[in-house]
């Protein structure tokens, strides 16, 4: 499965919004799976939306041929997009859907590992990180998934953001300690997501 994860500077908050709802024409598109995203709640203005696709095949046919329609309706409501394209890794939790009604938040982190580590990163993602989000009151489910030049993208729903903040206070610098994430990391860059139902394909 192919994760793509898009970040936008907002211009005009309302016209984006407006123009986010046309995203609904993905549905029927080959190998597509869902859409959603939201507000960071750290930086005012960004936008995160998360789609997930069959393979990066059906993504690029897509883009090929449907996407300047849909996107038509969002020109000019940004200063500034970024788009990263990630492969499927493990899930996080059990059986992962791109289902995101019954989330009120995400939880996104992108880890630049060094490429001698990331198989020590990949091993610790599944025998520390993902036992302990998995069984956090409020984790919905998630994915970890490959980028390029030693991306890695961790992505979790939440049901309420009470229980996330309980497991990030209480555990994250814990785990980080077992998991030696000093060593296997260059950098990490996060954010929390306030999710808009509206955007939800």
């Amino acid at each position: 499965m192919l994760v793509k994860w898009i970040r936008c500077g907002v211009l005009d908050r309302a016209g984006f919004e407006r123009g986010q709802r046309k995203w609904a024409g993905l549905v029927g598109e080959l190998g597509f799976h869902g859409q959603g995203g939201g507000w960071s709640r750290a930086q005012p203005g960004v936008a995160h939306i998360f789609a997930f696709w069959d393979s990066r095949e059906d993504h690029e046919a897509f883009m090929a041929d449907g996407h300047e329609r849909l996107a038509a309706s969002q020109a000019g409501t940004y200063e500034s997009l970024g788009v990263k394209l990630f492969e499927h890794r493990l899930d996080v939790k059990v059986g992962f859907r791109a289902r995101f009604s019954d989330a009120d938040l995400l939880r996104v982190a992108c880890c630049k590992v060094r490429p001698e580590r990331v198989e020590h990163f990949t091993l610790m993602q599944q025998r520390v990180w993902n036992p302990a989000m998995a069984g956090s009151p409020g984790m919905l489910r998630g994915v970890f998934a490959e980028g390029e030049e030693g991306d890695f993208l961790v992505l979790s729903m939440w049901d309420t953001s009470t229980e996330k903040g309980k497991y990030r206070d209480s555990s994250v610098v814990r785990l980080s300690e077992r998991a030696d994430l000093e060593a296997d990391v260059l950098s990490v860059a996060g954010d929390v997501v306030d999710l808009v139902p509206a955007w939800t394909v």
